[in-house]
């Protein structure tokens, strides 16, 4: 067999040829030609060029004032535009099967040691060996994955060789064939129609002309072809294509399961998706709020909406009502909303009408979390991670966090605290303004009893006032708690009695650098308690409260006369009780530890 060698640089006395919308490759940057002709002030036939890459352009295809080409593409940078010589040389193109055997099989002859060179018609070609030949196809009929991603395919270069594919590499599952020169959907349609086991497709990058509407595609799609129908996973990232151009792309897949659309700078949906999508990605786009989206709610089949990297704050305009016309299906399961702009907890709350199936949330990375008024980033994530678990009922997990029953009942009880601390702010007939603005605090007060509101009484605190009275707490955390913490820290405040206990390992997390959801509070009583082999009928005390006094030898679990004594130590519960129900006297030691 003969196999043609390219030596050297292409001919350069054969000019290139351009046409309008011809997708072509500059030393491995991928445009769109727009515009050829002349450029004012200049005696040269230019071509104006849209890149793929805005940010290599200079312009939006004026020049001086004046207009020559619009970009076509949805992206809205200005300098997405260039002007080049028509004399410029482009990257050579490959077909399909060229891309594929370039990279999966190497033509480098390892079986021939010194390879016939003979010319033909002036050029120079080797004599491959069959046996090298059989085996390179052999294993190229055996790919399942094949990556072709930025390989300069076009496939309208020699359509002919298209039949040849479901014979050189008919077991393919997965194909990328994302960022190469297709024109139109037809041609990647030429390349999937002849892969019968093809599952999953990604045509990200790639830039087909506007598919607006279903004729457009007809017009591109070969007569009497019956759909691509197995394929399962489609992602048309960055294409900057139409809303209306994915949905006619996608009913050329009628068993699709999963869609990615991402980074296509849609501002919202003009018409539904058919029904059988059960995964929709929809990051880094333009969506403000979920109403730019809510035709999806016609998707009976969604399961998981993947909304990453949007500008959503809302659920809809503002002054809007809530109702049934915003739910989506009760499948939806999953949703994705990190990296948007949330800063309202409004928008948390009516989150189980919009999504009444939600399980599973992502939200982090929004400006809601980082508004709690805590005066540390890593607090401020932790409270708002437990309003907001508290806030959503039925949540099983997030932040890709699973959901446990003491996480939900520390994040309800916490919750309810705020609530208090808020009510305690406004006057007593005040209240009901505050608990209308928590949909869930009825709920919460009847499973866990209704919080204490202690209102101050002016700016200064009264003595007088049990609620005013001071605790002087030792709070210690023992050597080695800690990595690297060789000795013991000791810590003593004077700490309200009206604080709740949540409260309490908040100013412990800041103290000792610790998140207070870690930190486990033991109070050590000062009092003993005898324990096994105690004579009931000997040394007796009419003291009541502390029993028979000990000396240092015999604290600790020391052996007396009468048996063993331990001293009592109690924890001190996660609740919104306040701290001075949870100890007696106003000293109290307090030992740190960590969960």
């Amino acid at each position: 067999m003969l196999q043609a060698r390219n030596d050297g640089p292409r001919a350069a006395s054969i000019p290139p040829t351009y046409y309008i919308g011809q997708r072509v490759s500059f030393e491995s940057n991928l445009c769109t030609i727009r515009y050829i002709g002349a450029v004012e002030g200049t005696d040269k036939v230019w071509l104006g060029v849209e890149w793929d890459e805005p940010s290599r352009g200079k312009h939006d295809g004026s020049h001086k004032g004046k207009r020559y080409f619009k970009c076509m593409c949805q992206s809205p940078s200005p300098t997405a535009a260039s002007f080049l010589r028509t004399t410029r040389l482009k990257d050579e193109e490959q077909t399909f099967l060229e891309a594929v055997h370039s990279k999966y099989a190497d033509y480098t002859p390892s079986i021939l040691t010194d390879p016939t060179v003979v010319q033909i018609s002036g050029k120079v070609v080797e004599e491959v060996g069959f046996d090298k030949i059989r085996e390179q196809q052999s294993q190229l009929h055996e790919l399942k994955i094949v990556l072709v991603d930025g390989m300069r395919i076009n496939a309208g270069r020699d359509p002919r060789r298209h039949s040849a594919i479901s014979i050189v590499c008919p077991s393919i599952l997965e194909l990328d064939l994302s960022r190469n020169l297709f024109e139109k959907f037809q041609q990647i349609d030429d390349i999937i129609g002849q892969l019968g086991e093809l599952r999953k497709l990604r045509l990200n990058g790639n830039r087909l002309q506007d598919l607006g509407d279903n004729s457009s595609l007809a017009r591109n799609v070969r007569p009497g072809t019956p759909p691509t129908n197995e394929i399962t996973e489609l992602e048309l990232d960055n294409m900057l294509i139409s809303w209306d151009a994915i949905k006619t792309i996608v009913t050329q897949f009628p068993v699709l399961v999963t869609l990615s659309a991402s980074s296509n700078y849609f501002k919202s949906l003009s018409c539904p998706l058919p029904n059988g999508i059960r995964s929709l990605t929809l990051e880094y786009n333009e969506f403000t709020m979920i109403w730019d989206i809510i035709l999806l709610r016609q998707l009976e089949s969604l399961e998981v909406l993947h909304l990453k990297g949007n500008k959503i704050s809302s659920i809809d305009k503002e002054g809007y009502q809530l109702s049934s016309f915003h739910a989506f299906g009760t499948k939806l399961r999953y949703v994705d909303l990190s990296y948007n702009t949330i800063a309202s907890w409004s928008f948390i709350d009516d989150l189980p009408q919009v999504f009444p199936g939600l399980e599973e949330l992502r939200l982090s990375h929004n400006p809601i979390y980082s508004s709690n008024g805590s005066s540390k980033q890593n607090e401020s994530i932790e409270e708002g991670y437990m309003l907001t678990l508290a806030r959503l009922k039925n949540l099983k997990s997030l932040n890709f966090s699973k959901i446990t029953a003491e996480d939900r009942s520390n994040a309800e009880m916490f919750y309810l605290s705020r609530i208090a601390k808020a009510m305690a702010e406004v006057p007593e007939s005040e209240e009901h303004i505050v608990t209308s603005q928590h949909k869930r605090f009825a709920e919460l007060s009847k499973q866990y009893g209704a919080p204490t509101v202690v209102r101050k009484s002016g700016e200064t605190i009264n003595p007088d006032f049990l609620e005013a009275r001071l605790i002087k707490f030792t709070f210690y955390l023992p050597a080695n708690t800690r990595a690297h913490q060789a000795e013991a820290i000791t810590n003593v405040q004077e700490i309200p009695k009206t604080f709740d206990v949540y409260r309490v390992k908040g100013i412990l997390g800041k103290t000792f650098d610790i998140h207070p959801m870690k930190i486990r509070l033991i109070w050590e009583t000062g009092e003993w308690d005898p324990v096994a082999g105690y004579g009931d009928d000997e040394g007796d005390s009419d003291d009541e409260e502390g029993g028979v006094p000990l000396n240092e030898a015999q604290r600790d679990g020391a052996i007396t006369p009468n048996g063993r004594w331990m001293e009592r130590k109690t924890e001190i519960e996660d609740s919104i009780r306040q701290i001075g129900f949870c100890v007696d006297g106003m000293e109290a030691k307090v030992r740190i530890e960590l969960r």
